[in-house]
């Protein structure tokens, strides 16, 4: 596939200055650096903005959603990831499809839920055309989950509000969710894992992330 104008023979070296900053700001798991070098952000965005793709900020992909910034996609990722491979991951909130590309190189299936159907399609059609196979794309409400798929090892939802008690059901024993919640006025990514006799919770950070929403479009 040919890639965007002016990005063919300048983002492998944009993609390793984006890499270089993410090291800085503090991610050091380098099976998430190698995952964010290998998979092709400028082809995630509207060609219009594919110039700036590899900067270290959100982009908007329309229908009033974003792709995430590459830090923050960074944190997520390296959030969920345990010592081994991961198995089965969910991501609520398909957007791009940029995370669940980036999930895909760290484990072996990666279900993906979209509430809005142009949104769904069109991260399929990247998925297939990057050969990525191992991706599951649903148009659904992600507040639902996977339930015929569950329990999963990671569950990472990229949409802010309460988290769902059914993605809490869904989650594997030793499992982690990762998720942007309310607090207040502002929202903060929390990490859950599900242990024998309860959840383990933690907060990671404040971030800003679109609103969760119900329902299909």
């Amino acid at each position: 596939m040919m890639a965007p104008s002016g990005i063919g023979m300048t983002s492998e070296t944009t993609r390793r200055r984006l890499i270089k900053r993410l090291r800085d700001k503090g991610i050091q798991d380098e099976r998430v650096l190698d995952a964010m070098a290998a998979v092709p952000r400028h082809l995630f965005v509207d060609e219009a903005l594919s110039s700036r793709a590899y900067e270290d900020t959100a982009l908007p992909i329309g229908r009033g959603q974003t792709i995430s910034q590459p830090y923050v996609v960074a944190m997520m990722t390296a959030a969920v990831l345990r010592e081994g491979r991961l198995g089965k991951v969910l991501e609520v909130g398909t957007g791009s499809g940029y995370q669940a590309a980036i999930l895909s190189r760290l484990a072996d299936k990666v279900f993906t839920t979209e509430r809005i159907g142009e949104l769904q399609r069109s991260a399929r059609q990247r998925f297939h055309r990057l050969g990525l196979h191992n991706i599951y794309t649903r148009h659904a409400d992600g507040n639902e989950g996977w339930p015929s798929q569950a329990p999963f090892d990671a569950i990472m939802v990229t949409a802010g509000g309460d988290i769902p008690e059914q993605l809490f059901e869904q989650l594997a024993e030793g499992g982690v969710l990762v998720a942007p919640e309310t607090a207040g006025t502002h929202q903060q990514l929390v990490r859950v894992t599900r242990r024998q006799d309860g959840y383990e919770r933690e907060v990671l950070g404040a971030v800003t992330f679109v609103p969760l929403r119900t329902g299909l479009e």
